[in-house]
């Protein structure tokens, strides 16, 4: 992407800000949350957990304005309360904070999040009027960029996703190996953030899970999160992997140019 200015064009700089690492008990990681950024700034954000979007104050001084729904567990959605009352009370906020959520996902998210009566306690107002709902199957288009959508393997089907930004970013989210997913959507030497602990378990992957599955320029390409505390990422870099720490900035490739019929 390129973006004109005194007759010289520049290349957009895209990088990956993770807000947060680690498993729903791993809370001094800071929940599984990060932000894609263009030129500094943030541009799309992933999941809406409570410590995650403290990070995310913290760094930006202000709320997401765009985000990627992955799944509808606790780790990953306590911040939508907050972030309801910062975008209903704030009028330039009020109904423009997006949010894109795979179709399946919608029910199980109303569900937890948006289903108490009365969201205010003198009413009138519904959860989802502070913001801008988009669902989304396969793609979507967020501010010129296409994305994909892919299933993940956590829990039950449809009901999780990982996302991808061709040529630059894949994000797993919480999952099992997804070696046929990746195989199409990992295609085109992206960086892949993997969901990984040292051990698996029937929800999340773990390490000797991805060696069996997943082929070695592939596993070159992994930073892993997801894990269950410090003591276990420094095991995983002992083993020869890229590990994501909270706070870590990570520069992306530029995203591919898929036409707008793409």
């Amino acid at each position: 992407m390129t973006r004109p200015g005194n007759g010289v064009t520049e290349m957009a700089t895209w990088s990956l800000r993770l807000l947060g690492v680690g498993n729903a008990a791993a809370v001094e990681l800071g929940s599984a949350m990060a932000t894609i950024e263009r030129d500094g700034r943030p541009w799309l954000t992933i999941d809406c957990g409570g410590e995650g979007l403290t990070a995310f104050e913290a760094t930006y001084g202000d709320v997401p304005r765009a985000l990627f729904m992955t799944h509808a567990h606790m780790d990953h959605i306590a911040g939508f309360e907050r972030l309801f009352v910062s975008a209903w009370f704030d009028p330039a906020r009020r109904g423009e904070v997006r949010l894109y959520v795979p179709v399946t996902l919608l029910p199980l998210l109303h569900q937890r999040v948006a289903s108490y009566p009365n969201a205010l306690a003198e009413g009138g107002v519904n959860f989802w009027d502070a913001f801008r709902v988009i669902p989304v199957s396969d793609h979507f288009w967020h501010d010129g960029q296409r994305l994909e959508v892919f299933p993940a393997r956590h829990h039950w089907p449809d009901s999780a996703f990982g996302l991808r930004l061709r040529g630059s970013l894949v994000w797993t989210g919480d999952t099992r190996p997804i070696p046929e997913m990746l195989a199409k959507f990992a295609a085109a030497d992206e960086l892949v953030a993997h969901d990984c602990a040292l051990e698996g378990n029937p929800s999340h992957s773990g390490i000797e899970d991805l060696e069996r599955e997943y082929p070695r320029e592939l596993l070159d390409r992994c930073v892993l999160y997801h894990y269950a505390s410090a003591a276990e990422g420094v095991q995983l870099r002992a083993r020869g992997y890229r590990v994501g720490m909270q706070g870590d900035v990570i520069r992306l490739r530029a995203p591919a140019q898929v036409p707008p019929q793409g």
